[in-house]
Order: C-alpha cells, then structure tokens, then sequence
C-alpha cells in the first residue's frame, strides 16, 4: 500500500471509518518478527554510526540485526567498508563491540586472517588446503553508503540510496554541520520490554507530546509542524521554543542560553529542536547545539534494543558544556516518559478486550508505518493470528 494511499485514508474518514492499526498478536509473535527482519529490516537502511566513531585504519564497529552481525571498518586507505562478521572457515564471529585491529583481522578460532579489504590474507597450515582459491573466500562485503556523515548499511536487496530517500529534506542538516561532529559520549545500548512496533510507533507522533511529556510541553508550542516524504517514508517534526520560560530550572536555564551560545546557525534554527523520522526504524533528533539518532531493532517478540549515538561540534566553552548538559538531561526525562508510556502499551495490548481504535490525522507517519508492514507481511492485515503461525 502506497504512501500516498495512506494520507488519503484519512481524507475519505466518515463515521466509524477512520484507519486503524496493527492487530494486537503482532506484538508479540515470534513469525512476525522473524518475518519483520527478513522481509522489512535487512532490505532497508540501518544506520551503524557517525564516520567520528571509526576515525582511523583499522577502527572498527559492529552492528547486530538479528542474527547477522556487521562490521564497519576504515581501511588502510581511509575508506570506510562494511562486512558480515563472520569468518569464512567455520562461521566464528571475528570481532566484537569497537575497536582496533590497524593491520589485519584474525579470527580467534584457527586463525585465518583476512586483510583490511576483506580479502583473505593466509590460513594456518596452510598445506591442508591443497588447492584453496584464496580469492574466493574473503569476507562478504555488505552494502555501505554514508550521508551526511552517517554511515549506512543494507543487508539485502537494492534500495535507493539514504540521500536519495531523504532528498530535499536533507537540506536541512547543513546549517549543523553534521560532518564535522565528534561524540559527545560512548553509543548505547538499552533493552525495553516492549515490541520493536511499540517504541517505533510512539517516536512517529507528537499527538502525545502534550500529555506524555510535560517537560516538552512547557518547552515548546503545542502545534509541532510535521512534514512527511509520501514515497520514501521520511518525516520531519518541528517544536519551536516558547518565548515564556518554563517553570522548571532545567529547562528554564536552557531555553535562556541556546540561542546566544548557537550563533553558527541561521536564526530560525536556534529557536527549534527538529525530529526526523526514517522508515523503518530510525529517529534523528537535532537540536541547536547537538544531535543524536536512535535506532530501535527486535529483540525477540515482544522486546527490543534501543541503541544510538549523541554528536556535536568541538566546543570548549564551559557555557556550552553546562548547555548540553541541561539538554541530555531533559531528553533523559524525555527518555524515560517514552519507556513508560511503551510500557503500558505492551501491558494493554495483552488485554483479551482491546481491538484498535481510530488514528489521528497527527498519527498518520504511524499509519504509514503500518501501511509497510501490512504490504510485506499480509498476514498482519488479520485479526488474530492464522494457524500457520501456531507458536
């Protein structure tokens, strides 16, 4: 179903028929998430990190999607490559989490090693092999794209590349600088216990804003001004800061020194924090003096991994270290209103009583969400799970 045919859904509403979600039992169903890797996941873009966390030869990072592992490395020519992290012998995973390997990697079962262009280099006692074709069993490249300094990976299929995707929109990270960004702490990893579906559908509406996140609320104008890519899935939500400080301390101090302390960017975007969403599974949240992205993959049914990373330009004023500090810890608040509300999610959608109600026009990047679920696995189109899925 196409994109556009999601946004009209909501147009052709009369009584009674406004568009709906997913069925519950999607939510905690081994099949599906099996079916939403093979067939949602791996053909899309994932983002593994920003080109700062691989700076030199030799760095590497790992990103797990299910059961596949990838490894994205700089190479001795300062190119970054992307391989399944597996070696080709006997299937024993190379390396792990982040680091170093400046020369060559060796696997750590029986040492075939393998050379930064993932060709394979030598094999230990190697008169076992009569014969072996070295050419033939590098490690298997995987595709890599970067934008804007993010480092992309697909595991499967041809997709239109990330720049393609966002097009226009893209644009609007010039002004921050993306490229030229550093962490501003170690990427992270946590798990909910709630569907991958659950965390994903709350980060692509604001209706909830206003209720769930009265910090925000207090921040910003209700009215957050949405733009949505119909065929690439790409979105982009705008909360303007209020001019009348909020209660609060934190967010009070906040709103009184970023726009003095961000004068590298255009006026509007001192007064603004931007949310971008990317189908399936990707947020970027960009403020005046930082960004972050995070990223929200299965962990089995009903459970999930929210990983991801924090950026900003090199800045040693102690003014805007005090300044992003006050914005991590607000979006720590931020963080976990949004795990609890995922969790009463999760805990209702168990409820033998609960069918989907209506969505929203503000709910329409879910519903278009939805919309690409339900057009690579048909059978979520169904009430209740069919007896082919019989766990």
């Amino acid at each position: 179903m196409s994109a556009a045919l999601s946004v009209r859904r909501f147009e052709e509403t009369g009584p009674d028929s406004y568009p709906r979600g997913l069925p519950p039992w999607t939510y905690d169903h081994p099949a599906i998430t099996r079916l939403e890797l093979e067939r949602v996941l791996r053909p899309s873009w994932q983002l593994v990190c920003h080109i700062s966390n691989v700076p030199n030869a030799g760095d590497y990072l790992t990103f797990e999607l299910g059961p596949d592992s990838i490894v994205v490395l700089r190479d001795r020519e300062g190119v970054l490559r992307a391989y399944h992290n597996v070696c080709r012998h006997r299937a024993a995973r190379l390396l792990e989490q982040s680091g170093s390997c400046p020369g060559s990697i060796t696997c750590p079962y029986h040492g075939w090693t393998y050379n930064l262009d993932g060709s394979l280099r030598g094999t230990p006692v190697r008169e076992s092999f009569p014969g072996l074709d070295r050419a033939q069993h590098g490690l298997i490249q995987v595709r890599l794209e970067i934008m804007a300094g993010l480092v992309f990976v697909c595991l499967q299929g041809d997709p239109p590349s990330p720049a393609s995707l966002w097009g226009d929109m893209l644009a609007d990270f010039e002004p921050y600088q993306f490229e030229n960004m550093q962490p501003l702490f170690p990427m992270y990893t946590e798990t909910w216990d709630v569907d991958w579906k659950v965390a994903m559908d709350n980060y692509l509406e604001s209706y909830h804003v206003p209720i769930g996140h009265p910090g925000l609320a207090r921040m910003m104008v209700p009215d957050y001004q949405d733009a949505l890519n119909l065929e690439s899935g790409v979105a982009r939500g705008v909360g303007w800061l209020r001019d009348q400080p909020s209660s609060q301390w934190t967010e009070r101090q906040y709103q009184s020194m970023v726009q003095r302390l961000t004068t590298h960017l255009p006026e509007p975007n001192r007064k603004c924090w931007r949310f971008y969403s990317m189908l399936p599974n990707l947020g970027i949240d960009v403020y005046p003096d930082q960004m972050d992205f995070f990223q929200v993959l299965p962990y089995g049914p009903g459970k999930c991994t929210i990983r991801g990373g924090t950026y900003a330009l090199p800045d040693d004023r102690r003014e805007m270290r005090v300044l992003r500090y006050l914005c991590n810890r607000i979006n720590m608040g931020v963080n976990r209103e949004d795990a609890d509300l995922c969790r009463r999610v999760q805990l209702g959608l168990k409820s033998s009583v609960y069918t989907p109600g209506p969505l929203s026009k503000l709910e329409v990047c879910v519903l278009q969400f939805h919309d690409l679920i339900r057009e690579r696995i048909p059978q979520t189109l169904l009430p209740a799970a069919p007896a082919e899925f019989a766990r």
